[in-house]
């Protein structure tokens, strides 16, 4: 297999060098040594320009890919609800209101805070939320990396993500309550 190939193989699941690598803040002679000792190639150069090869061709995807991101991103609308609640139980609830979510022996409920059953044995239970919902055009099933965009951006401001939830047009995320106005204010100045 040639060099080149097998640098690019050996990459593909490791996300954190790939983004090093699109970003342009990897320093490649390093890299391509510790790259070296790990697949047993000898010819560090060719590791080398592997990489840099590799590396602007990231770049360029990354450009286009994170345009398409923000295009979507540009026609979508943003809305808040306060006062939510998460809880996940073993046994399923008779709850009218809210969204529930059936993963297998777990059920995964959001509510408003005021529909919250009172004597429920629940495995986790979040009862000051907010709910981000970013309403999106059609196209957005059919643009990758809107998620991990969207993720990114918020756990590089410390926001914990409670809940996620991404159907169709819309996106749901669920804050704690102390991070709300900052989820907001960085989702806001991207949306709309």
């Amino acid at each position: 297999m040639p060099i080149a190939k097998t640098v690019r193989n050996h990459l593909q699941n490791k996300p954190y060098l790939l983004e090093a690598l699109e970003k342009g803040i990897v320093n490649l002679s390093e890299l391509a040594r510790q790259i070296q000792k790990e697949l047993k190639i000898e010819n560090t150069s060719a590791i080398k320009a592997a990489l840099r090869r590799f590396a602007e061709d990231l770049q360029k995807h990354k450009q286009k890919r994170e345009e398409k991101v923000l295009q979507v991103l540009k026609r979508s609308g943003i809305a808040v609800y306060d006062r939510k609640a998460v809880m996940i139980t073993s046994k399923e609830l008779n709850t009218k209101n809210g969204m529930k979510v059936d993963l297998l022996g777990k059920f995964v409920y959001l509510l408003d805070r005021s529909d919250m059953p009172e004597r429920v044995n629940a495995l986790v239970k979040h009862d000051n939320c907010t709910m981000i919902v970013i309403h999106s055009p059609e196209e957005l099933e059919a643009t990758p990396g809107v998620v991990a965009f969207l993720t990114t951006l918020l756990a590089e401001q410390n926001v914990n993500i409670i809940e996620f939830i991404s159907c169709w047009t819309e996106t749901i995320i669920v804050v704690e309550k102390k991070d709300s106005l900052k989820a907001y204010e960085v989702l806001s100045n991207l949306v709309g």
